[in-house]
């Protein structure tokens, strides 16, 4: 079997925008790569959300995606939601560029995230450690600037 590969197209409030590439190795493993632009320059909470319906823009992806139901963490976290990647850096320029791997992503199987979101937070997530109320559901992360669905992508 060779490897499945999946986009999203990211849209946000002012002039968020960008596109991300998912390809699941053999081993299991997604890679997320691909640049976000439009950002303030800094961290920026970066999650699997739940819903993959941007019917109301960002807002209607739902909580983080947490099939096992845990609590929010950071990416190398034992005790983390699936969804939970990090933050992602943008530079002085407003540009992400991201690339990530993770196993608890995967795009097949019964926790498959085809069809969900990814989304890009307006401030940096504190991975559950921060104190706030918020850290240990969402990482204090804030707004949610910019989304896309993730979809099948073309083997062409």
């Amino acid at each position: 079997m060779g490897s499945i590969k999946a986009v999203a197209i990211i849209s946000g409030n002012t002039n968020v925008g960008g596109s991300l590439q998912f390809v699941q190795d053999s081993s299991g493993s997604t890679h997320v790569k691909g640049k976000i632009t439009g950002l303030s320059p800094g961290l920026h909470g970066f999650h699997i959300h739940a819903l993959g319906d941007t019917t109301n823009g960002c807002i209607s992806t739902g909580p983080h995606f947490n099939p096992l139901q845990k609590n929010h963490g950071a990416p190398t976290d034992d005790d983390r939601h699936a969804g939970d990647l990090g933050n992602v850096v943008a530079s002085p320029h407003g540009i992400a560029e991201v690339s990530i791997v993770d196993s608890r992503i995967p795009l097949s199987g019964q926790h498959s995230i085809l069809g969900r979101a990814v989304v890009v937070h307006a401030d940096p997530d504190d991975l559950g450690r921060g104190g706030h109320e918020l850290s240990k559901t969402t990482g204090n992360a804030g707004a949610r600037v910019g989304c896309g669905i993730i979809g099948l992508q073309s083997s062409v």
